[in-house]
């Protein structure tokens, strides 16, 4: 019995993902070199819906919803490497307009996990008098966000 439950806790321990692996890079602006943001800490990807209300008086007294239109974002930060490619990148892609193309990866694993093309809306430095310089970049996408490990997968009929 011991077994089963080594092997049951085993196998679901290799399904978990530990978040230090898992790395935003950014394509170059002439799409030649992908570049890991250096100095990350913190990453997430936020995916929200819009909702509507539909309720009428024959919702027997609920709310109703239709789902609308998806939208996503990426919150990064981590310590400011103001001399990496990774962030004279970003500082570029900042003073203009232009969306860029992220990906998300595991680092361990080697896999692809998530990609789109996302504006950078915000790269604040901070510089506290007791610690290291930090930064953070907020991505907002623009269209949607691709699972790429979902679309590695061939298709099974």
């Amino acid at each position: 019995m011991s077994e089963t439950l080594y092997q049951n806790l085993s196998s679901n321990l290799n399904k978990a993902i530990a978040g230090k692996d898992i790395v935003l890079s950014i394509w170059s602006t002439d799409g030649n070199s992908l570049l890991a943001v250096a100095g990350q800490q913190g990453l997430t990807i936020n995916r929200d819906k819009d909702t509507f209300e539909v309720t009428s008086k024959d919702s027997n007294g609920w709310k109703e919803f239709l789902g609308g239109f998806k939208e996503w974002s990426i919150d990064n930060d981590g310590i400011y490497v103001r001399s990496h490619d990774s962030h004279k990148l970003l500082k570029k892609i900042f003073e203009g307009d232009d969306p860029v193309l992220i990906k998300v990866t595991n680092q361990k694993t080697e896999t692809d996990m998530f990609g789109g093309l996302a504006i950078l809306q915000s790269y604040p430095i901070e510089a506290p008098y007791d610690d290291a310089v930090t930064y953070t970049a907020s991505l907002q996408g623009t269209g949607a966000l691709v699972d790429l490990e979902d679309n590695s997968q061939p298709d099974s009929l």
